[in-house]
């Protein structure tokens, strides 16, 4: 049953996690999210908290079955992290009615308006996403990206600037351009890694050469499926999955309907290099074209979101008495 919220401070609770996607086994613990409105102490005195944390659970071991684990964000904070692209905002803003334990007029108000989160700093769930891809990696294009780019730089003065070879950098899946960073300046990524077109090619090489070095064993050891964090793979597919969602269908579903395979992943069900690289490389691709295409704007509409932050702290918090 849904509980609507008495008073103004809690704006919504979300049940959350692995039964949000459809995931949960039966050792998962429950975990829940939600938005509170600050008081108007907390407001007038700059003191608003980020969230108020509870949860069953210690610090030195993990939840287990029977374990709650609870958050509630400020308005403030709620409002920041899903302007940012946030992977936990996302899912709080298409969390489905009947996973909303608690719930109120400012809820729907947000939900209805949800799109105006929609930006192109989606990016940042992919850019986790490639973080897991690259650090079980197995394609040996990345390898062979990362040692064209070493060859070149190798035979240059390490004190030149990145800038003089500028035109002569391999292009490739794995190494590209980048735009530019507020300053104007070029940026080049390979492997994941971007660099100014200003720093020091002896600051680049090293930070390749540690990157083949790593990568090539943790390519090793992820074909034999040893040393993988599958919790952490699972979470950069379900990343994936969930900005394709709303790149293609302009929402994200629950249960998502790769859930059953994302359990297989995180219960370390099917082997890495033949059943689970491939499928999350294509996705990752797959999305990084689908935001490059995308005509989403760069960022929020963070000046709608200010506005209604103000609007519902004056009708809620600082309302004149009737």
């Amino acid at each position: 049953m849904v509980i609507k919220a008495e008073n103004m401070d809690l704006i919504v609770k979300i049940k959350f996690g692995a039964h949000l996607y459809g995931t949960a086994t039966a050792d998962s613990d429950v975990d829940f999210r939600g938005v509170f409105l600050p008081s108007r102490e907390e407001v007038l005195l700059g003191k608003i908290p980020k969230s108020r944390v509870f949860s069953t659970g210690n610090a030195v071991s993990k939840n287990t079955v029977g374990d709650i684990d609870e958050e509630i964000y400020s308005l403030h904070y709620f409002v920041q992290l899903a302007c940012e692209g946030q992977t936990v905002a996302m899912d709080m803003l298409h969390a489905p009615e009947p996973f909303w334990i608690v719930q109120s007029a400012v809820w729907r108000q947000i939900v209805s308006e949800r799109h105006r989160f929609y930006s192109k700093k989606l990016s940042a769930f992919i850019a986790y996403a490639r973080r897991q891809a690259a650090k079980y990696g197995i394609k040996g294009s990345r390898l062979h990206a990362a040692d064209s780019v070493l060859a070149l730089l190798k035979r240059q003065n390490p004190q030149h600037k990145l800038q003089r070879v500028w035109d002569e950098l391999p292009r490739g899946e794995h190494c590209f351009d980048l735009g530019t960073d507020p300053h104007g300046r070029r940026l080049y990524q390979v492997c994941g890694k971007t660099f100014q077109e200003s720093v020091a090619i002896g600051y680049v090489v090293p930070i390749l050469e540690k990157f083949y070095d790593a990568y090539g064993q943790r390519a090793r050891l992820a074909a034999e499926n040893k040393n993988i964090d599958w919790k952490a793979v699972s979470h950069a597919l379900r990343a994936t999955f969930q900005t394709r969602e709303i790149l293609t269908h302009g929402t994200i579903r629950y249960p998502l309907a790769e859930a059953p395979f994302l359990k297989e992943v995180k219960q370390a069900r099917l082997d890495y290099a033949t059943l689970v690289a491939p499928v999350l490389e294509q996705a990752i691709d797959e999305v990084e074209h689908l935001l490059r295409q995308s005509t989403l704007p760069e960022q929020a509409d963070t000046r709608y979101w200010d506005e209604f932050i103000c609007r519902t702290l004056e009708k809620v918090r600082f309302a004149a008495p009737s």
